[in-house]
């Protein structure tokens, strides 16, 4: 089944690239686009797509809105943007947002952002800095935790960005076996989403550039 996804960019000419590229992929259709946020809002409400590409600032209600206003759906919120403030990132993920890329990063990390959020997984433009990581619900100190040599590889790799299904194929094992390990990687650490333990694995040198 096709991905349904609405454009909220106050920029046609966003709008108009952006729907080139989604539309030329065989798992995706553009099914509404919006040049507002509140429009975006209602649109979403009444048509239901299963992702919502947002730009952060828009007339009407921004990018952050929006995320918060369907944050109680079974829509996935991907941010995109110009700008690459901490504290836009910050309040994003807070409020729900399914991902957060720069537009700059190129149509396949837009691509896979959208599978990423269908997923349940969360993409982050690699560009966003470690000290965004660091700073975003990191859990309390946690040095007595002992991760499982197969838990610490996932970790290293959720560090960086890659999702369940980029994991699972570079470590030869299926999708479902690396959300099982996420799940015990959070129990272990407190974490209390793959984000916060990115944050953790940079903090205590788990992960590196």
């Amino acid at each position: 089944m096709s991905t349904r996804i609405l454009i909220a960019d106050d920029q046609e000419g966003i709008r108009s690239a952006f729907r080139m590229i989604l539309d030329a992929q065989p798992d995706m259709t553009v099914v509404a686009e919006a040049a507002d946020g509140r429009t975006a809002i209602d649109t979403a409400k009444a048509i239901k797509p299963d992702v919502v590409l947002a730009d952060i600032r828009m007339p009407g209600a921004d990018g952050i809105e929006v995320a918060r206003a369907l944050a109680d759906t079974d829509i996935h919120v991907v941010i995109v943007t110009t700008f690459h403030l901490d504290e836009y990132v910050h309040a994003a993920l807070r409020h729900g947002a399914a991902g957060f890329i720069l537009k700059r990063s190129g149509p396949t990390l837009l691509i896979e952002a959208i599978r990423a959020a269908m997923n349940g997984d969360m993409l982050i433009s690699p560009q966003l800095t470690v000290r965004l990581l660091r700073q975003q619900g990191l859990p309390h100190e946690t040095p007595t935790v002992v991760l499982t040599e197969r838990e610490d590889d996932i970790v290293a790799l959720l560090a960086h960005g890659r999702t369940n299904a980029e994991i699972a194929a570079e470590l030869f094992i299926s999708p479902g076996t690396v959300k099982n390990h996420i799940a015990a990687i959070q129990r272990k650490t407190g974490a209390r989403n793959r984000v916060a333990i990115a944050a953790w694995a940079w903090a205590t040198g788990r992960a590196e550039p």
